[in-house]
């Protein structure tokens, strides 16, 4: 008899009696939660729901980039190309389960949204002496979990929290706002003005989101011009990279959509939005690759929030002559010094803000709501032949995806 298989029946003699001590046997990689969930941890628990947003907030950004037409997909994988094309469906696998790196955005923004809130609630559990700096990092989560309720609410048509049931984008922004102001207190208590001006700027865009103009002037107001708030970003593994540099200017899968290269303004260069031409195919061999100049490597750090997103909130909350000497005094700024808006472009006040904004914030994740808000032409339109198969269509907003709907008692699955 061969060795091999003698062994195999000696072990088999061995153990035949004791199967049930084989099924006891506990996975040695696996921690409960509650061995984890621990004060000792908290500072690690708290840096980990942030990177969590982070990572959701890069895909979120390359996504609806293309979805808003900042970006054109230059992929072969046609699992994305409906974000491009504006026509995702419910039962679309990447938009709704795929991860950051996979460029998916529901599940992404979800597990963003519950391990922040979950931070939050055990660290209210435990004391100041306890937990050093309590106070700060419950004020820092609880502003990454109004951000995620917020692009859920800017993303989706509709989305839903903890298994419950089906939430409006308005319902959605009013709980970013009840995030955002446990955030101020926290902040207020811990004396941490950077950590009070990211939650200010959330609440804000919370406020204007929902038309709730003067609350959104209130906190923008407050909040230094030169504030910015960033994302961390390195190279060291996928998840923490820079996701539109990698996606653009590393691995060609994205190029800068036409109506962004070479941005001009009155025919002198915009430097709020740097495109170049690559004088190259993109990935798939059909698109011209056009790179991005605003995120320079896989380390760049982008905005979550910024003086300048406070004041582009202000100037739409106030609107009129004041709206418009706002948005003068950005374009003026040094190392922009653009000339100011003409009397004809500030007739329509409500397209000078939407394409100050449409400049001032490119690739961080603002445009696809606002194209949605102020119901802004889509380029293409509808209708228009998609080269790699089917059309353009209108949409403004993703859909639930089928997996939460089938997965949620509460919404029919």
């Amino acid at each position: 008899m061969p060795k091999v298989l003698t062994a195999v029946l000696a072990l088999g003699a061995t153990t035949a009696c004791n199967l049930d001590r084989l099924l006891e046997v506990k996975t040695p990689s696996r921690l409960a939660e509650s061995s984890y969930l621990v004060p000792a941890n908290a500072v690690l628990i708290s840096v980990s729901a942030v990177s969590d947003y982070e990572c959701a907030l890069g895909g979120y950004a390359v996504a609806s980039g293309l979805a808003a037409g900042e970006l054109v997909e230059t992929t072969q994988t046609a699992g994305r190309w409906s974000y491009d094309r504006r026509n995702t469906l419910a039962v679309d696998a990447t938009y709704g389960t795929a991860g950051c790196e996979g460029i998916g955005v529901y599940t992404p923004i979800n597990t963003a949204r519950y391990t922040n809130d979950q931070a939050v609630q055990k660290l209210e559990e435990w004391t100041d002496a306890q937990v050093p700096n309590r106070q700060r990092l419950i004020a820092v989560n609880s502003a990454m979990a109004g951000f995620s309720l917020l692009l859920l609410g800017e993303g989706f048509c509709e989305g839903s929290i903890n298994v419950g049931k089906s939430l409006s984008p308005t319902q959605l922004f009013d709980s970013a706002e009840v995030r955002f102001a446990k955030a101020i207190t926290a902040a207020t208590s811990a004396n941490d003005a950077n950590v009070l001006n990211l939650a200010y700027v959330g609440r804000a865009r919370s406020r204007i989101n929902r038309g709730q103009k003067a609350g959104a002037a209130s906190d923008a107001a407050l909040v230094p011009v030169s504030f910015v708030y960033s994302a961390t970003a390195d190279a060291s593994i996928g998840r923490r990279n820079n996701r539109v540099f990698q996606q653009n200017n590393q691995s060609f899968s994205v190029s800068v959509a036409a109506t962004y290269r070479a941005l001009t303004w009155n025919g002198a260069p915009d430097p709020r939005v740097v495109s170049t031409n690559a004088n190259r195919l993109a990935s798939d061999q059909v698109n011209q690759l056009w790179t991005q100049g605003k995120f320079t490597s896989l380390t760049a750090t982008y905005p979550i929030a910024s003086g300048l997103e406070a004041q582009l909130i202000l100037a739409e909350a106030r609107g009129g002559s004041e709206g418009i000497t706002i948005l003068n005094t950005l374009r003026g700024r040094t190392g922009i010094a653009l000339p100011a808006l003409t009397a004809g472009e500030s007739a329509n006040f409500d397209a000078a803000v939407a394409e100050e904004r449409r400049r001032e914030l490119y690739l961080q994740g603002n445009r696809w709501f606002d194209m949605k808000r102020f119901n802004l032409s889509q380029v293409p339109t509808a209708g228009v032949q998609y080269s790699k198969g089917g059309v353009y269509g209108d949409q403004r907003c993703w859909p639930l995806p089928d997996a939460e709907r089938l997965a949620n008692p509460n919404l029919g699955g």
